[in-house]
């Protein structure tokens, strides 16, 4: 009689998790997130309820994990700050890029409703920040010193409120759509906050 392999159970629970996930990711995007609902997402994934609370406390923290990157990923939004020894060029490059991203219902829907969370679940806020945002920014900070060393930028410059510079009027635009967000938009603010990191 042939030997049977006993079935993976870890390969079934990463398929499992994995499909739980995506289904929270598609829901979000076709019902919003005030009507995503764990029976929703378990239904999608062909899963109990009881499976998803075994790994997640809340419906926001399934969407967390399908929303952020892998904890060692090295990628802004999918794309990292280049450095071809032209600050102005790069940061137009990736602040465009940034902006294609937000504009993006995929990026959009997700992004939105764990922002607003947020606020009200410190710890989930917490994990956002510490898990989405903070690597990105640190990468900003690294492409800044870069540039400082290079003489690209005052010495005097703080590259962490230099980046905010930079990212946040299109984290504010976004967040109150108070007026589109565009690639033009993405180089004024790059070419006025070089204006200011510039060596006088």
């Amino acid at each position: 009689m042939a030997n049977k392999t006993a079935p993976d159970a870890s390969r079934r629970s990463e398929r499992s998790r994995r499909a739980i996930l995506d289904a929270a990711l598609e829901l979000v995007g076709e019902l919003g997130y005030p009507k995503l609902t764990i029976e929703a997402i378990a239904a999608r994934a062909g899963v109990g309820k009881q499976t998803i609370y075994r790994w997640w406390p809340s419906k926001a923290a399934v969407l967390l994990d399908a929303f952020a990157p892998d904890e060692d990923a090295e990628a802004v939004g999918g794309h990292e700050l280049p450095d071809t020894g032209d600050l102005e060029a790069d940061l137009k490059l990736v602040l465009r890029a940034t902006v294609d991203e937000m504009n993006s219902p995929k990026y959009d829907l997700p992004a939105r409703a764990l922002t607003a969370e947020g606020v009200v679940d410190p710890e989930l806020g917490a994990a956002f920040v510490s898990r989405l945002l903070e690597p990105q920014l640190q990468l900003y900070v690294t492409r800044l010193r870069a540039a400082q060393e290079a003489g690209q930028v005052a010495p005097d410059i703080d590259p962490r409120i230099a980046l905010e510079l930079l990212v946040g009027p299109i984290a504010h635009r976004w967040l109150l759509r108070t007026l589109p967000l565009s690639h033009e938009h993405a180089d004024a603010v790059v070419e006025m906050t070089l204006r200011g990191l510039t060596p006088r």
